[in-house]
């Protein structure tokens, strides 16, 4: 169905349900797109610990099932409960380091308290929620714009990560191989997005990530043996680590990861609110916040982390031009089957990392693209907004380009600092507060006054 027949049928494309066909194969490169990442927190987490094969597939296992529940949750909606916007939830990577951090001062002992210090964080932020959403009418065009921005310039290098093959320390990281597959993957979706016409230009990515694993096979890339070794069906097992335990130190830390997390989803549904044309107010951040915070305190009972956006997939939204909530909520469907029958799992999981990286640049630019048609709203011949921009987007450059910048602060203020997106979004808001909000500094042109705000005016001149 093109938009002139969405348009004429009265429901917005949000709230659209496509054929089973089509949404079976854009659900499928949702989660394509977001497996790595809610892979890699756990993977990473299990291997500090020193977790045997049988407890990682048991974290991974949960990782998945509670972000599938956690993307049902943001894009069907329980009462007050989900943005009800294609919204894609998962393991948010802030919580790694932290927790690294908690594992080297515990060891053995360190996943009963992330589990019970997680819980805390997922309830606080449960309970904020309604008071965090107010935030939103400090994310005008040229805050929102900048951070949309740098969402996407954030994750590149992670697209980079993956081309040259995930692992640092691998024997093949970098190598030719490993970049060529990155690169005959872009060309892929390239050459496929220009010449394929409809639906099937729309799903030139999922072509593209068929393409370079067939071709990753004979390099010996594409390990088939171990889906194998997955067992077919599993129930996560509450707690299956120790019961939780709570101490002051790692429930600061994961608060302020949880503010993160907060900081970043509240900027990817303003993000998405623009991409689907569907802005995202006050009701609509308190809701995905209350989600976000349920599936957090829920997930860590069942070995879970901090689950917050996936902004890769905001991207493939933009990409793909395709908005139902309801294609994605197929895609939290797939994952919470995946969850569940690790075997399946698996099966997605043989995308190599270098494919993943190739298809990456594509979805992680289109972020950035849709950031810039957003800054394009902001006026910036107003010299304090091209300065808010400036000055935003060089804070949030720093930590993505010198990773060890805030090394010497505090651990909580490294934390926040540290992430890009953060750090951005938090000067871009204080900056806006300062230049265009208080005192003589108040810049706003007429074109962005609400129309009721000038009929208001005008029904006062009147008088």
């Amino acid at each position: 169905m093109d938009r002139q027949q969405m348009q004429e049928s009265g429901v917005h494309p949000v709230d659209q349900v496509l054929p089973p066909g089509r949404m079976f194969a854009v659900a499928l490169q949702h989660v394509a797109s977001m497996y790595a990442g809610v892979a890699a927190p756990p993977l990473i987490i299990g291997a500090a610990v020193g977790l045997s094969p049988a407890q990682l597939t048991t974290l991974l296992a949960a990782s998945l099932f509670m972000a599938g529940v956690a993307t049902l949750l943001q894009t069907l909606g329980v009462w007050r409960i989900g943005s009800r916007l294609p919204f894609v939830n998962g393991v948010s990577f802030a919580t790694v380091s932290p927790i690294l951090a908690v594992v080297e001062a515990k060891k053995g002992a360190a996943l009963p308290l992330i589990f019970g210090s997680t819980i805390i964080a997922g309830a606080c932020c449960f309970l904020l929620a309604p008071v965090f959403c107010r935030l939103v009418r400090f994310f005008p065009p040229v805050v929102s714009g900048t951070v949309i921005t740098l969402i996407g310039v954030s994750l590149l290098p992670v697209a980079g990560n993956w081309a040259q093959g995930g692992n640092a320390h691998a024997a093949d990281y970098g190598s030719l191989s490993n970049l060529g597959l990155a690169l005959l993957t872009l060309f892929s979706v390239l050459v496929l997005h220009r010449f394929l016409r409809g639906f099937l230009q729309r799903i030139a990515i999922l072509f593209g990530l068929l393409i370079g694993t067939l071709a990753a096979i004979p390099l010996g890339k594409v390990d088939l043996a171990a889906v194998g070794r997955l067992p077919v069906f599993e129930l996560p097992h509450p707690f299956a680590f120790g019961a939780p335990k709570f101490e002051l130190a790692s429930i600061v830390s994961m608060l302020v990861v949880m503010l993160v997390a907060m900081t970043e989803s509240t900027a990817d549904m303003i993000a998405l609110g623009e991409v689907v044309e569907r802005p995202a107010d006050d009701r609509t951040i308190a809701g995905g916040l209350r989600a976000d915070g349920l599936a957090t305190a829920v997930g860590a009972v069942f070995n879970g982390f901090i689950c917050s956006a996936f902004a890769q997939n905001i991207g493939l939204v933009a990409l793909t031009r395709i908005r139902s909530r309801f294609v994605v909520a197929l895609g939290g469907g797939f994952l919470v089957v995946m969850g569940l029958m690790p075997v399946v799992g698996g099966l997605v999981s043989l995308v190599p990392q270098p494919v993943l990286g190739g298809a990456g640049v594509v979805l992680f630019g289109s972020v950035a693209v849709a950031g810039i048609r957003t800054l394009s709203k902001a006026d910036l011949s107003i010299g304090s907004n091209a300065m808010i921009v400036a000055v935003s987007l060089a804070f949030g450059v720093v930590p993505i380009a010198y990773p060890s910048f805030y090394h010497a602060l505090p651990e909580q203020v490294s934390t926040l600092l540290s992430s890009g997106i953060s750090a951005g979004c938090l000067l871009a808001i204080v900056l806006n507060l300062l230049f265009n909000h208080l005192g003589r500094g108040r810049e706003v042109p007429p074109a962005y006054v609400p129309e009721q705000q000038i009929a208001a005016l005008g029904a006062v001149g009147d008088h």
